[in-house]
């Protein structure tokens, strides 16, 4: 392999390794929901992520929705945009949580049935939903994945609204079959089949990403072209593999050949701010999840995410998320969405 396949290799690994990094540290967790067998003519409205959240994944502050085309056809949009239409094999996946029209024909509405979702506790999953009337069969498996989208989730925040993956690109990858496999266990309600279910969301999520990376054009910025980028993808994966490193702007261009000065602009013109301050906000979304998902002590996810002291990452998690680490633990799911929210609009509007 040449000097530039190597280069290419090891930039495309450290992709992989970031965006897995992120799906860990973000705690991606889903499920399979819903099984639609429906016949034209059919229209199935969603509605925003948020609305709905507290049921489909209540310790997730943002959900994503994702449908599954199994065979037939239908049209797909989020309300009031354009609309995508889908065969057997494909999948459009909804990142920002908007509301969103599934249909027979472009063009059609409904209002979203929240009853659907208060039933779901304790049954046994897919549920099966029959619409429509007595033209061209259709089916759909639909799902959710639950994630913390804030303080600073980055994969979220360089997704669009509307991610989508034919099915010649799951046949290519050899993914078709397995994605067949689960559906025939939610099926055959085989054991284990709900875990399965959840990879497979989670499995979809990530070859909508990679195909989305893969189709942005070269010139195009952001935080997942710079995973790409020599020089802002490394930068990126050292402070990703080590976050608890005092690292230091002058210390980051050395590690990664760069001027200090070069790489602040290179980095804010990928990802829209000083390397140091993307760690910072990185390490509050480690220490979230930490707060969220362990039992480890305040001090101790302090030295986890780099803080030499509890005091110190008490002060800096408050000043960008609005509350003490101690206080963010204590609350609910559902207020904590609730603070992440007021801080968001906050931040916006300063």
């Amino acid at each position: 392999m040449g000097t530039l396949g190597a280069r290419e290799a090891r930039d495309a690994k450290m992709s992989a390794d970031i965006l897995s990094d992120v799906l860990r540290a973000v705690h991606l967790s889903g499920g399979v929901f819903f099984d639609i067998r429906a016949r034209a003519p059919w229209v199935a409205e969603a509605p925003a992520a948020c609305e709905i959240a507290p049921l489909v994944m209540p310790r997730s502050d943002h959900v994503i929705e994702y449908h599954l085309v199994v065979r037939g056809t239908c049209y797909a949009s989020v309300v009031g945009e354009e609309q995508h239409r889908l065969e057997a094999g494909d999948v459009i996946v909804f990142p920002q949580g908007d509301a969103h029209v599934l249909a027979s024909e472009p063009g059609m509405r409904a209002h979203p049935d929240l009853s659907v979702f208060h039933k779901l506790e304790g049954v046994e999953l897919p549920i099966v939903l029959k619409e429509g009337g007595s033209g061209e069969p259709i089916e759909v498996i639909c799902g959710f994945l639950g994630c913390q989208g804030r303080p600073r989730n980055p994969l979220l925040k360089a997704l669009p609204r509307v991610l989508l993956v034919r099915n010649r690109e799951l046949t290519e990858r050899a993914l078709w079959p397995l994605i067949q496999l689960a559906v025939a266990e939610s099926k055959e309600r085989r054991t284990g089949s709900e875990r399965a279910l959840s990879h497979l969301s989670e499995l979809l999520f990530l070859e909508a990403v990679r195909a989305h990376l893969a189709a942005l054009p070269e010139e195009t910025r952001g935080w997942l072209p710079g995973l790409r980028e020599t020089h802002v993808g490394h930068a990126l994966a050292l402070m990703h593999s080590r976050p608890a490193q005092p690292w230091s702007p002058d210390e980051l261009a050395r590690e990664v050949g760069l001027s200090t000065t070069i790489l602040h602009e290179r980095f804010i013109e990928f990802v829209g701010c000083p390397p140091i301050q993307y760690l910072t906000e990185w390490r509050m979304q480690l220490a979230a999840e930490r707060l969220q998902n362990s039992s480890d002590t305040i001090a101790e996810i302090a030295l986890y995410v780099g803080y030499g002291s509890e005091s110190a990452l008490s002060r800096a998690f408050k000043r960008l998320v609005g509350v003490s680490p101690a206080t963010f633990r204590a609350t609910p799911a559902h207020e904590r969405r609730a603070i992440l929210d007021r801080r968001s609009q906050a931040r916006l509007a300063s």
